[in-house]
């Protein structure tokens, strides 16, 4: 009966291509959400996109040195360096320039060289700069890019690499991209409104950005993200697969295959060609011991967040000091681990102090510290892998770029895993965590490079 075997030979094919496509085609639902105080109104929300300048005031300045001179130090324990955490002394000499030379003024006005902007979505005001090319080429296609940041983070982590993407011929840079950049503030981070509602997650952040971009006018678009603006960037690319053009990352959330990601870590030094592992793998990955100590190292602060974030939410928003100590530390150890050995946690090796308290007062003066911290309890409150997002695939194509100190390394392998359409993947020569503060450009190198490999572009 052979015509029967070709029959169940389609009829399984058929199945085969209607799972494969199904899966492909699988995204994130968009919903109607309500993320502002009280019940939502039955009049239409206001869609205007409105002027917003940053601003301050002697009053405002005058309070914070008030605090900061009734710091209380806690001598260090002797050579401790930054194993502790931020060293008391090396903290000292930070609050004194921040005291003493620090020009909030300034910096106000360095906030203000790019457009920013607010607009409601979803019941939360929210905040954004948008950057275009001051003289766009003759033949180029301006490419509209969606930049997001994470914590301890801030838009402002981007402030180095927009004009290398808005204009490279004058930085004397020759890229065939040029690109329009699009920087909001994620909700609850600087100047976004807050939440008011328990649940506010990387999907609902996702939602209100494609909102936000359709508002702008863009039907399609890149994006770009480390930190929470990978997983939101992800999120983005889950929802609105056929708006997203391209998405490129410098930290991959590996939250699919974690068995498969697990055995290969396990046998992968003495099997290193059966799991796709490349040489630079090995030396980032192994031996596999030194991640756990990292993690267990590295992690206490997540736990804090994820769980009972207002509780140190409350004492960061209320002490300066406090607050800088306990995200410039993250801007240490996150920047190279091996920093911690160093009496001033290697801060000037990468970042200016003018940079750094530029994104401590953008925390300080909007209140935002709680709040921002919050995001980890929505994201991972419930458990890690939990989400339907987490076990979904991104079917956009797709950059990585892997820098060698990033918190956990990510191996093309297990990127591909997450991203099927992973056309770009870059071994970094240099950098950590915070890609675009540090290497603006090497980040915008490989953005070059990745958006050169897409079809259709």
């Amino acid at each position: 009966m052979w015509w029967l075997q070709i029959f169940a030979g389609l009829f399984l094919a058929g199945v085969i291509y209607w799972v494969i496509n199904r899966k492909n085609n699988e995204k994130l639902e968009m919903k109607d959400a309500w993320w502002g105080p009280g019940s939502k109104s039955s009049t239409r929300e206001d869609e205007s996109i409105r002027p917003f300048k940053v601003e301050t005031s002697e009053e405002e300045i005058k309070d914070l040195h008030q605090r900061i001179d009734l710091t209380r130090y806690t001598p260090p324990l002797e050579d401790s360096r930054f194993h502790y955490g931020f060293n008391s002394n090396y903290l000292k000499k930070v609050v004194s320039y921040w005291r003493n030379q620090f020009d909030w003024k300034k910096q106000v006005e360095i906030l203000n060289k790019y457009p920013h902007f607010k607009t409601k979505i979803e019941g939360l005001d929210i905040h954004f700069i948008h950057v275009k090319p001051p003289k766009p080429p003759a033949g180029h296609k301006v490419k509209p890019l969606l930049m997001i940041h994470g914590w301890p983070g801030s838009f402002y982590e981007f402030y180095k690499i927009i004009p290398l993407l808005t204009d490279p011929e004058s930085h004397g840079l020759s890229y065939n991209q040029i690109f329009e950049v699009i920087c909001p503030s994620i909700p609850g981070y600087g100047f976004s409104e807050a939440p008011h509602k328990q649940g506010f997650d990387s999907v609902a952040a996702a939602q209100i950005y494609c909102k936000l971009m359709k508002r702008l006018g863009f039907q399609e678009f890149f994006l770009q993200g480390g930190d929470w603006g990978s997983l939101i960037c992800t999120n983005i690319a889950q929802m609105a697969p056929l708006q997203v053009k391209g998405i490129h990352l410098n930290m991959c959330f590996i939250d699919s295959g974690t068995f498969s990601v697990f055995v290969s870590l396990l046998l992968g030094r003495w099997f290193p060609w059966l799991f796709g592992f490349q040489e630079r793998d090995l030396q980032l990955l192994y031996p596999a011991k030194k991640i756990l100590h990292y993690i267990f190292r590295e992690s206490g602060y997540m736990h804090i967040q994820a769980t009972k974030p207002d509780t140190v939410g409350c004492a960061l928003n209320n002490c300066p000091v406090g607050l800088a100590a306990y995200i410039l530390e993250k801007f240490s150890t996150w920047t190279n681990s091996e920093y911690r050995y160093l009496e001033d946690g290697g801060l000037d090796k990468k970042f200016t102090l003018d940079d750094l308290l530029t994104n401590i007062m953008i925390y300080w003066v909007t209140g935002s510290i709680a709040p921002s911290q919050r995001f980890y309890k929505e994201n991972l409150g419930q458990g890690v892998g939990v989400q339907k997002h987490s076990k979904m695939k991104v079917f956009v194509p797709a950059g990585l770029s892997a820098f060698p100190y990033e918190l956990l390394h990510c191996p093309e392998t297990w990127a591909r895993k997450k991203f099927p359409y992973l056309c770009s993947y870059t071994h970094m020569s240099r950098g950590g965590h915070f890609a675009a503060f540090e290497e603006p450009l090497l980040l915008a190198e490989d953005i070059q490079k990745f958006i050169g490999t897409i079809k259709g572009k």
